[in-house]
């Protein structure tokens, strides 16, 4: 979705996790941090009970900003 807006991974300014299971964060945290590396957005992550599919186990919305400061939203 950022590449289709124009969008690259350093433009990326905020995150939200969404998980089922949220004794898992270690783990997602350590996923999420292997990504984004230096980059370091905000980030919050929320349990949820479920996802739009069972097989799901986590979902990842970014909020980009492009040098034309227009905000580019991702799911």
């Amino acid at each position: 979705m950022l590449e289709r807006a124009g969008a690259r991974l350093e433009d990326v300014v905020r995150t939200v996790v969404y998980v089922i299971n949220i004794d898992d964060w270690k783990e997602i945290a350590k996923a999420h941090a292997e990504i984004f590396g230096e980059i370091k957005p905000a980030s919050a992550m929320v349990e949820v009970r479920r996802l739009i599919s069972p097989a799901m186990l986590v979902e990842i919305e970014a909020d980009a900003v492009l040098d034309n400061e227009e905000q580019v939203n991702s799911v």
